[in-house]
């Protein structure tokens, strides 16, 4: 099981608009690809940046999966969010395999 983290630092001004996206619209376009077996939605509590951190994960059961999805699903829904928040966030993204 692998999990992808994708940790967006977003300006407070629009963290509410981004929040409601992302639980609304981006999230769920994810996981309609089938790629991901669940998600969860976190907020930074001691993130040392400007702004609002999150962390968006996703569980996919194999690297199959997780490749798949940023070879056909990931550049479009990356897109998109870039597009409705421009100049408004950073993101960065990270897998991470499971141990234990």
């Amino acid at each position: 099981m692998l999990l992808y983290n994708v940790t967006v630092i977003i300006e407070d001004a629009a963290k509410e608009e981004w929040l409601q996206w992302m639980q609304d619209i981006h999230i769920p376009a994810v996981m309609a690809t089938g790629k991901f077996v669940s998600n969860r939605l976190l907020k930074v509590l001691d993130s040392p940046n400007e702004g609002t951190t999150f962390c968006v994960q996703y569980i996919a059961e194999n690297l199959a999966e997780y490749e798949d999805y940023q070879q056909n699903y990931a550049p479009t829904l990356q897109v998109e969010m870039q597009v409705k928040f421009e100049n408004k966030f950073v993101a960065f993204r990270t897998l991470m395999e499971f141990i234990a």
